[in-house]
């Protein structure tokens, strides 16, 4: 079948028509063969511009497909579609933020994890996340007002130097350099004094130095020592010691065993008294009559006599 030239001709025309509708819609950011869900939203204000991205988490998802005004709610109504494998709840919202340093701007979806699937052309609610620009531009006054501050302190800052440079008074200023250079002279001198002080007394410092190097030597020497000695447990033994002394002081205190009863049991101490008495008194009989202890085989007692107090104090 032979196809004619006119025929030939629409159908070249047709196709150029068609692929220039094609690379009009794409160069827009539409795409005729694409079969994304289509989803709704709406901000106080417009800051998307076609094209804008969609993402989630970070991903490109979907893109803007309308910006509208709505007259009778004052918001900014958007249409953006995402692709069809992506599945989020439709109580997740849509959140316009900050992509770029200079201003651009796209939607996220920030999901939520409860709530039936969203379907195609159901609303989505929105929040915005104030970026860097835009809080700048919030706090900007402020910012410009301290600026001004700061600008006006250094101008003054500057003013009070050029008075004090330019002053009609060039004597003065020149009194002032002569003074400061005598100051750098006389830190100088005094600098090379203290140099010709360490250089005469270099040996004497490089002694001191030296003996305390074997000063700290020794003593950490010393200090070695008495770790290896375990002073520790000496002192550990000292406490044992002193805390059995206190119990043996608390033990005598409270009247237990014999040293304690001897201590504290008054009737002891009266009968020891009168035990030492009687045997003074028979060490003074004994001095006093002799002959009667001489004759103990006898079978002739002789009858004992008190002391007289007279032989008492002579003994």
């Amino acid at each position: 079948m032979k196809i004619s030239r006119e025929v030939k001709t629409a159908i070249l025309v047709i196709a150029g028509i068609a692929f220039c509708i094609y690379l009009f819609t794409y160069l827009k950011g539409e795409d005729l063969f694409d079969n994304s869900n289509t989803y709704y939203t709406e901000f106080d204000y417009n800051a998307l511009k076609m094209s804008s991205a969609v993402t989630i988490k970070g991903n490109r998802v979907g893109k803007i497909e309308g910006i509208k005004y709505d007259f009778d709610s004052g918001k900014t109504r958007i249409s953006f579609s995402v692709t069809p494998e992506l599945k989020f709840s439709k109580n997740s919202s849509v959140r316009l933020y900050q992509d770029g340093l200079m201003g651009g701007n796209a939607l996220a979806i920030v999901e939520s994890d409860d709530g039936e699937i969203a379907k195609s052309g159901d609303f989505i609610k929105s929040e915005v996340k104030p970026g860097m620009i835009s809080t700048l531009e919030k706090n900007f006054s402020g910012i410009s007002e301290d600026l001004g501050s700061t600008i006006r302190s250094s101008d003054s800052l500057l003013t009070n130097l050029n008075a004090l440079v330019i002053d009609d008074s060039e004597e003065g200023l020149k009194q002032t350099i002569a003074e400061l250079n005598s100051t750098l002279k006389s830190f100088k001198g005094l600098s090379y004094n203290v140099n010709n002080l360490v250089k005469q007394n270099d040996e004497k410092i490089a002694s001191v130095l030296d003996n305390f190097d074997k000063t700290s030597a020794e003593l950490a020497i010393l200090i070695k020592d008495l770790n290896e000695s375990k002073l520790s447990n000496t002192v550990k033994n000292l406490d044992e010691m002193i805390l059995k002394f206190n119990q043996l002081a608390s033990g005598l205190q409270a009247g237990e065993g014999s040293m304690g009863k001897l201590l504290k049991d008054d009737a002891l101490y009266d009968n020891l008294e009168n035990s030492t008495k009687q045997l003074e008194l028979l060490l003074l009989d004994i001095k006093l009559h002799p002959a009667r202890y001489r004759r103990i085989l006898s079978k002739k007692e002789i009858p004992y006599e008190e002391p007289t107090q007279e032989q008492l104090n002579n003994n």
